[in-house]
């Protein structure tokens, strides 16, 4: 159950996430669309890091694989490279290498 919660919290974070890049794009027809899925990134970075501190006990198991903000980093971005991956828009027709049959 707990498994389930923790992917509909994702799911969940995800999708506002969507929503607001959409609500602050159609809020403003002059806006970038790079400008405002950059700092939609930039929050989710801070607040991903913000949530990913270690708890301050050194023998603690729990926080060995973030207690560096070398391996932070390093497991942000492997999430954001699984994300990327996992997105329908990864890759597109119109990417440089793509191929045409």
């Amino acid at each position: 159950m707990e498994l389930e919660d923790d992917t509909q919290n994702f799911d969940a974070a995800a999708e506002r996430m969507i929503e607001l890049g959409n609500q602050l794009l159609d809020q403003d027809s002059e806006s970038d669309s790079w400008e405002v899925a950059s700092g939609l990134l930039a929050g989710a970075v801070h607040f991903w890091l913000y949530a990913h501190q270690p708890c301050g006990d050194l023998d603690c198991e729990s926080c060995e694989e973030i207690d560096t903000a070398q391996k932070r980093l390093e497991r942000l971005i492997e999430q954001v490279r699984q994300s990327a991956s996992e997105s329908d828009y990864y890759h597109t027709p119109q990417d440089a290498n793509a191929g045409s049959a």
